[in-house]
């Protein structure tokens, strides 16, 4: 197959699986300039799909870089009305979103950690719908990934520019199954795989997991009425998305107040175009107590503190460590691939899906239910080949979950 023919096919994947585009629909893509080729071919997908609008939002890495050198403070205390606007009539008339990829995980190093802290304070709050709507699946929303120059330095340093690109290109085409032969049918089979999975654990009705590894020793308690899903998910009208390309998690909630020990990454977390690395957070009842980071320590202080939820968390995750991104050996800088290769956790705000009932209701309702609520969601890898998990039953009984970072079952 050859790279324009993989293109193709990784365009239709992406409009007709991770978004699933409707006739009728009006879709946003939200984007950077890095990727103009490839967005204009996921358009002219979308429209073929039957879509009757798509709007482009591209942003220029180097535009927002010269934004966070040069706007004045107050700038980064506001969100732009327009967009709250766009966010809102996508809600309102049953559309989709669109995320296509290509950070640079360096572009606001150096960027004053308050700055970036305010940025996305005044973002999370403008925007609380929009991640209402999101985070409960009301709508249809997919993120993809292609290469950027930048992107492909950081992955693959010392190598020329072209042969970077070319490295990165192949390995987001084989995360996303392209290239193998049919690749709706092979994510077809592959969600069925996840979705046996997340059946087996719902099944299992585990009372807390406890992570044991090389400076981890964590329990989480799972709320009674904890769903395990995937990320394959259905709008409240029954259309079928794939909210992440790639995926290779099962994933539920955690009770807010039901986390307990101490836990350290086992992969950089790109946050605001910076690194954190080499951080250790310190659970007691829930709350991080305790937060230090080789790399990113002041970055890392202000994202917990963001708002009350931002010390809690909200999503935990397994992936096992024989997976295809992890048996890549490839460190992608980029939280959608490096979550899919390691067990993760979310610090903030909590999924209503993994909650049964708990779809449609209201902020103070996931609060008053044990659901931790946030402006923020950020995946924290902390999976390796080391990690033991045991799921433990309401009677204090316990079995293996994982060994050695697999599955035991």
């Amino acid at each position: 197959m050859t790279f324009e023919e993989k293109l193709e096919q990784y365009a239709q994947l992406t409009v007709s699986v991770g978004l699933n585009v409707q006739k009728g629909q009006l879709v946003v893509i939200n984007t950077t300039t890095d990727t103009i080729d490839f967005t204009r071919l996921v358009v002219k997908k979308a429209y073929e799909a039957g879509a009757k609008m798509v709007q482009v939002n591209y942003n220029d890495p180097v535009h927002t870089r010269i934004h966070f050198e040069m706007a004045p403070d107050e700038a980064f205390q506001e969100y732009p009305k327009w967009s709250v606007v766009q966010r809102d009539e996508v809600i309102d008339t049953g559309g989709s979103f669109l995320w296509i990829d290509a950070e640079d995980p360096d572009l606001l190093t150096g960027i004053p950690a308050k700055r970036l802290a305010a940025s996305q304070k005044a973002a999370g709050k403008a925007l609380e719908r929009y991640r209402q709507a999101v985070g409960s699946d009301k709508v249809a929303w997919s993120i993809v990934a292609i290469p950027s120059q930048k992107w492909a330095e950081k992955i693959f340093p010392g190598h020329e520019p072209e042969e970077g690109m070319r490295k990165l290109w192949e390995a987001i085409f084989k995360t996303v199954r392209i290239g193998e032969g049919d690749a709706v049918q092979l994510w077809k089979e592959h969600i069925e795989t996840l979705e046996k999975r997340a059946s087996q654990l719902n099944d299992k009705k585990y009372a807390k997991l406890h992570y044991q590894s090389t400076d981890t020793d964590l329990t989480i308690t799972l709320p009674e009425k904890h769903i395990w899903l995937t990320g394959a998910a259905k709008t409240p009208q029954g259309n079928a998305f794939i909210a992440n390309m790639p995926t290779e998690e099962v994933y539920t909630v955690p009770a807010k107040y039901g986390v307990d020990g101490q836990v350290r990454n086992t992969k950089p977390l790109v946050y605001q175009g910076n690194i954190i690395d080499g951080f250790s957070l310190t659970f007691e009842k829930g709350k991080i107590v305790k937060a230090e980071a080789e790399i990113g320590q002041e970055l890392l202080r202000e994202m917990i503190a963001a708002d009350e939820g931002a010390a809690y968390l909200g999503e935990v995750a397994l992936v096992p460590h024989h997976s295809p991104i992890s048996d890549s050996n490839i460190l992608f800088f980029n939280t959608l691939f490096d979550e899919n290769a390691s067990n993760h956790l979310a610090i903030g705000d909590s999924y209503p899906t993994c909650y049964e009932g708990a779809r449609d209701l209201e902020r103070a309702q996931l609060e008053s239910i044990g659901l931790n609520t946030s402006i923020v969601h950020e995946d924290f890898m902390i999976g390796s080949e080391k990690m033991d998990i045991d799921g433990i039953f309401e009677d204090g009984s316990r079995e293996p979950i994982f060994r050695n970072g697999n599955w035991a079952f």
